[in-house]
């Protein structure tokens, strides 16, 4: 047991991809209680117990998926040696700290509660500046961009419930899952298509039938995607100009997945998944930009970015990651296959609840049971990648 502890807390992408998932089931599941029973847990909850999911889902589960990705990819990308064994513990804990201070921010007080909640991203951010550092690249510090506009975003939800503004949370909130929305647009950029055109090359694809993507369309997106959080936090909030900057990053991002050949990956989960979570953030994109313009409602369009562009593609990428760094072949086993298509599904039970009247209550519940049975099954599944030893070769 203290080896498989120790494993855990050597390596970034164990600790928070882990604690991302095991957080992400709490989570789900104490929000399908709420809804049944709004009466349960809530009374520790400071602030209102749906603020309470929002606010978890965007700096508590996405922020340990974050940490878990920056701090096993930029080594890669800098050549530099990875965090220690110490330092990774101890973000950890204070993510951990941060999911706590939450849980009892009724009880606690809110300066607390801020200050805890607010001190994992400048961790992280300090360790991944100064390993970027070594080797400066604009394409890799714009990266510190986005965390701080992630920062910033909580801040203001702690300002509000703090006291010391009026109405700031909801455009933290907005600001939130859109930055993390706007690294996946950088991201999914990078590794969707050079993951398929590697997979095409190995199975001898020519190479004019490989992703392609045009450099005027990828500049679109990485500008569009640097603007578009601060838009939606600088007020007015998030008014139409965030909403048109959102239509057309969602149009763009639509464009660039037209020419990476998502098709060909269709009898690959750990591919498809890349692409289906990349047509999900466009979709969510199109669908909140035009609510900015009374076209729609926003809460639908949140949650087909939340649940489907960040749930699906955070999967994606933890599983293929799990597999990789642990020296498994990189084939999504059943159980994670299916995690990827259940969250899909938590997407659109929970975008169809917000039209269906009836339903709404159902569908909620839906979403949510969908959403935890997705981390069920990828825990179960992935548990040895994640907390048992390297294997030296992959089948």
């Amino acid at each position: 047991m203290l080896d498989a502890i120790r494993r855990v807390c050597s390596e970034g992408f164990r600790v928070f991809f882990l604690s991302a998932a095991l957080f992400g089931l709490f989570a789900g599941v104490v929000w399908g209680l709420l809804l049944a029973r709004p009466g349960i847990g809530g009374g520790s909850f400071a602030m209102a117990p749906y603020l309470w999911h929002s606010h978890e889902m965007i700096f508590g589960y996405a922020g340990a998926a974050i940490g878990g990705f920056f701090l096993t990819a930029v080594p890669n990308w800098t050549g530099m040696p990875g965090a220690r064994t110490v330092f990774i513990t101890g973000a950890a804990l204070v993510w951990l700290g941060g999911r706590v201070a939450m849980w009892y921010s009724g009880l606690l007080p809110a300066g607390l509660v801020a200050a805890v909640d607010l001190a994992f991203v400048p961790i992280l951010a300090s360790k991944i500046a100064s390993q970027l550092i070594k080797r400066p690249k604009p394409q890799n510090l714009m990266f510190l961009l986005f965390l701080l506009a992630v920062w910033v975003s909580n801040l203001m939800t702690h300002l509000e419930w703090t006291g010391l503004t009026g109405d700031t949370a909801f455009a933290g909130l907005r600001g939130g899952l859109l930055a993390v929305c706007a690294m996946i647009v950088v991201l999914g950029g990078r590794i969707t298509p050079a993951f398929t055109r590697n997979a095409m090359k190995r199975a001898g694809v020519p190479e004019n039938r490989w992703p392609v993507s045009v450099q005027p369309v990828e500049r679109a997106a990485v500008i569009g995607a640097l603007v578009l959080p601060w838009l939606a936090i600088v007020p007015p909030v998030p008014g139409r100009l965030a909403g048109a900057v959102a239509l057309g990053l969602g149009v763009v991002q639509a464009v660039r997945l037209a020419r990476w050949r998502g098709l060909w990956t269709l009898n690959q989960p750990i591919l498809w998944s890349l692409h289906l979570g990349l047509s999900l953030l466009a979709l969510g994109l199109v669908l909140w930009g035009a609510a900015q313009w009374g076209i729609g409602g926003e809460v639908a369009a949140v949650h087909m970015l939340g649940i489907g562009c960040v749930g699906t593609m955070t999967l994606a990428v933890m599983s293929r990651a799990a597999l990789g760094h642990s020296g498994r072949a990189l084939v999504a086993p059943r159980p994670v296959a299916v995690a990827y298509g259940l969250m899909v599904l938590a997407a659109l039970a929970r975008w169809a609840g917000a039209a269906a009247d009836g339903l709404y209550l159902p569908l909620m519940e839906l979403a949510a049971g969908l959403w935890s049975l997705a981390f069920v099954l990828f825990v179960l599944a992935l548990w040895p990648a994640l907390t048992g030893p390297k294997v030296t070769t992959r089948g």
